[in-house]
């Protein structure tokens, strides 16, 4: 396994019944980096996921994480890496800091908890019992969870759902936080501003598939699409039109109008235009 790398997959498969759940699929995982996994359900992320955090067993292909095999490796192992499911369990008796104070004893050097506490934003509810906690706050005990070990490696799966935009975007800021501190992170998320947001690169899995990995603003040849100009025309309606040159177009229409291009607006295909295409959608 290259050192710059955290993960090294080649040709992973898995069925269930016949059916390929995973068929062949190659991926790297640099080491620091954010990796954000997008798919559509049934897709095969989150088996994919499964086995790289040693859940699940494979069918074939090699597989290394962190220098080891999931599928073998021991406790010392897991204790390098973090994983935030979508729900980590109740605790409806015990306040937060008692919940990540006990976490912390599994891990021979924890992070402390106060200050992880901290880090999630969850220092005022402390000493709240986690059955008086929000959606988004027992999101945030559950991240909590995940990075009081202090992981190297730390998967996170939907860790946003529920919150609202305001917590989703303070998140996001723990993440970059995470990420700048050399954590590597691999997400999965069906929010695809939050993949363009934190990823410095994506991959989209379709069909047990790995259809592509690159950065999000080149996915899907993204930078070369026509971008779409539209504008007011005298008569109050909107025309539009695909250009490959868009500066030159806007040039001249500003000509044309004597300047201000009335309600001009410049776009190219989202991210979500791109991923929706790739696995074929309209």
């Amino acid at each position: 396994m290259e050192p710059q790398l955290a993960i090294s997959v080649r040709g992973l498969r898995k069925a269930y019944g016949g059916v390929d759940a995973v068929a062949g699929v190659d991926l790297d995982v640099r080491r620091g980096e954010v990796f954000a996994l997008l798919g559509p359900n049934g897709a095969g992320k989150t088996t994919t996921v499964e086995i790289l955090e040693g859940y699940r067993q494979r069918d074939a292909g090699e597989v290394r994480v962190l220098d080891a095999d999931p599928a073998t490796a021991g406790q010392d192992w897991r204790t390098r890496v973090g994983i935030v499911l979508q729900g980590t369990g109740e605790f409806d008796e015990l306040t937060v800091r008692e919940v990540v104070s006990h976490f912390a004893g599994f891990y021979p050097a924890p992070d402390d908890p106060d200050k992880v506490i901290e880090r999630v934003g969850l220092t005022a509810k402390a000493r709240a019992r986690t059955h008086s906690l929000s959606g988004g706050q027992r999101r945030r005990l559950d991240v909590a969870l995940g990075i009081i070990g202090q992981p190297e490696l730390l998967f996170l799966d939907e860790p946003t759902t529920g919150f609202d935009p305001e917590a989703r975007r303070e998140f996001w800021e723990l993440i970059r936080d995470l990420a700048a501190a050399g954590t590597t992170i691999v997400l999965t998320t069906h929010y695809l501003d939050e993949a363009e947001s934190l990823a410095d690169r994506v991959g989209v899995i379709a069909g047990g598939r790995l259809i592509e990995v690159a950065t999000p603003d080149r996915l899907g040849d993204r930078e070369a699409a026509l971008a779409t100009v539209s504008w007011r025309t005298p008569d109050g309606g909107w025309q539009r039109r695909e250009s490959a040159t868009p500066t030159a177009l806007v040039a001249e229409l500003a000509a044309r109008f004597d300047g201000e291009v009335p309600g001009l607006t410049v776009t190219r295909p989202t991210l979500e235009d791109v991923y929706l295409r790739m696995i074929g959608h309209r």
